[in-house]
């Protein structure tokens, strides 16, 4: 008899086993990390099988097709985030649903596609044909993105916000949306915007609550930092940030050929929306549809270093009336007295005005160190006046009354004389100084302490004051190397025209494993070294790049306690 008791209990917790692995999306691989097969697209906290996650804990998606994901209520802490990441190569998602990925009501979690070595996008999103690539909502907060790509979807790239509903849960004052970070991530073939944060209703959204109309104001967003994304081809924005009203950045992000669907309320490389106050610098913006970056702001914005290329001149190029321009600030949200900082931006042959100030509420503006050629409207003889625009066309102030500060512009009808390296004028390397170009200590020495460094993250001023303009000159030392920045683990680099040698230097850090990659911007790995050297306390690689294409390309460095990672250009 006991016998027979022993062999039915073996045999029900054979079974109990079998159901408990066969039927769990949750599988332990290591200690503090948990696999999701490629079979589970819901993913939810409050589900007993996610019970044993906790904060600091992995997430690993296992490569392989899926239609969607969609995460849902975990939580980590400040300290101890919750990581979302690949294994085992790529996740793929090709789909006819309304969105790819889905992050819905959850706090501290860092999303990275980072999980695999020699793969610089984990998560590609290839196609979404109902709706969205991804989406982060529903009272999320706390969300760093990273090393995703995202292609080929019907609305927008990438959302993150969380509009307001008749529960009152996320209204103004009861919910604020902190620290969105998205960066390193490729984006391209949108129907929308690319990248999309906050609520463009700023002022309120009148909406039927239990039969009465009832005006509900957005969450404000505090913490936004959007950096080193590539941004492709989108049909309206390629970038759009509202309601962002403290601590806000975007930066070093390439954005080409926004606003393909040429919609004339939905045109800019960036839009920096109502209720937003953010610096904005060191962006590349070439061959949009739309304005190069429109200011709707509350103001207190710094835009600099930023190279805007041919803004606006495929838009209706024989209608000199529909305008579109480098840079146009509006007082559409402005504070009473806030001011507009528009410092060291190269503007290249907007359609219409290289910048259009349209605000007289704000006070104390400055617009200094700016290179603007050939603004479209120089020639062009608007109905009313009684001349050509001409010069006005450079800096254009539409409503008389701006209390602004302009010096040291560099203004020109053609590039010849700037002492640009290249007169294409198509890649950032283009922009750099030649021995000799009248930019070079021309700044406005007044606002020298207002931006401390240029478009590559070299300190400003080099020589006796700052540049005018995006670049600061430094001669051939410029090409060699610039160690990477070890606060934010990133930077660009150039290499050295002569030999080839791509090299970069970092904080030494012990052991072996440490690999140097090259990728295009796609994501597709070029090439890769792990020969390094510790020179004066730093690691040295050095990497020849003579078979790479001319351009701009994205290296990082994987070791045992960090990634670095940024993009460097080729010439």
């Amino acid at each position: 008899m006991g016998n027979r008791i022993f062999h039915f209990l073996f045999k029900y917790i054979q079974l109990l086993l079998f159901i408990l692995i066969t039927n769990s999306p949750v599988i332990l691989a290591q200690k503090k990390g948990y696999v999701i097969g490629v079979d589970k697209t819901f993913i939810d906290a409050n589900d007993p099988l996610y019970k044993p996650i906790k904060p600091g804990d992995t997430l690993y998606f296992s490569s392989g097709y899926r239609m969607y994901i969609n995460i849902s209520n975990f939580k980590g802490t400040f300290n101890n985030p919750i990581v979302i990441t690949n294994t085992g190569g790529d996740v793929i998602i090709d789909t006819d649903n309304y969105y790819g990925i889905s992050i819905q009501n959850c706090q501290y979690i860092k999303f990275t596609g980072s999980g695999y070595p020699g793969q610089y996008y984990g998560f590609k999103i290839k196609r979404v044909s109902g709706g969205a690539g991804m989406g982060i909502g529903y009272l999320s907060s706390d969300i760093e993105i990273d090393h995703i790509s995202i292609e080929n979807t019907l609305i927008g790239g990438l959302y993150a916000k969380t509009d307001p509903d008749c529960t009152m849960n996320s209204v103004r004052g009861t919910f604020t949306q902190y620290n969105t970070v998205i960066h390193d991530n490729y984006i391209a073939n949108t129907g929308d915007e690319g990248i999309y944060v906050g609520s463009t209703k700023y002022f309120g959204q009148t909406i039927n609550c239990n039969g009465k109309d009832t005006l509900l104001m957005p969450c404000l967003l505090d913490g936004v930092k959007i950096y080193n994304n590539t941004i492709q081809s989108t049909g309206w924005d390629g970038i759009q940030v509202s309601s962002a009203s403290k601590n806000c950045q975007i930066y070093d992000n390439t954005i080409l050929y926004d606003s393909q669907k040429k919609d004339d309320s939905q045109m800019s490389g960036i839009l920096i929306g109502g209720g937003t106050k953010c610096d904005c610098y060191n962006n590349f913006i070439f061959q949009g549809n739309g304005d190069g970056i429109d200011c709707l702001g509350l103001g207190g914005t710094r835009l600099f270093n930023n190279i805007i290329v041919d803004a606006g001149q495929s838009y209706l190029p024989t209608d000199k009336t529909k305008m579109k321009h480098g840079i146009f600030v509006s007082d559409i949200s402005i504070q009473k007295d806030s001011s507009f900082d528009i410092l060291h931006n190269n503007i290249i042959h907007p359609k219409s005005d290289g910048i259009r100030f349209s605000s007289v509420i704000s006070k104390g503006n400055v617009i200094s160190s700016n290179v603007i050629i050939d603004p479209g409207n120089y020639d062009y003889y608007e109905t009313g006046n009684t001349s050509f625009k001409g010069k006005d066309s450079y800096i254009m102030f539409q409503t008389p009354g701006s209390a602004t500060t302009l010096s040291n512009n560099y203004l020109a009808r053609n590039a010849a004389s700037v002492g640009f390296m290249s007169q294409k004028m198509q890649l950032p390397a283009d922009f750099n100084l030649v021995m000799g170009s009248p930019l070079i200590d021309a700044a406005d020495y007044n606002f020298e302490s207002a931006v401390s460094f240029d478009f590559l993250h070299h300190p400003r001023p080099y020589g006796l004051k700052s540049d005018i303009g995006a670049f600061e000159y430094e001669g051939i030392t410029s090409y060699i190397q610039l160690q990477t920045d070890t606060i934010t683990k990133r930077s660009w680099l150039i290499q050295n025209p002569v030999t080839n040698i791509l090299k970069v230097c970092l904080p030494a850090e012990p052991g072996n494993d440490l690999v140097l990659g090259i990728y295009n911007l796609q994501g597709a790995i070029e090439s890769e070294t792990n020969q390094s050297q510790i020179e004066d306390g730093l690691r040295i690689f050095e990497i020849n790049v003579s078979k790479l294409s001319g351009g701009v390309h994205i290296y990082s460095i994987r070791t045992k306690k960090n990634n670095y990672s940024g993009k460097f250009l080729k010439l």
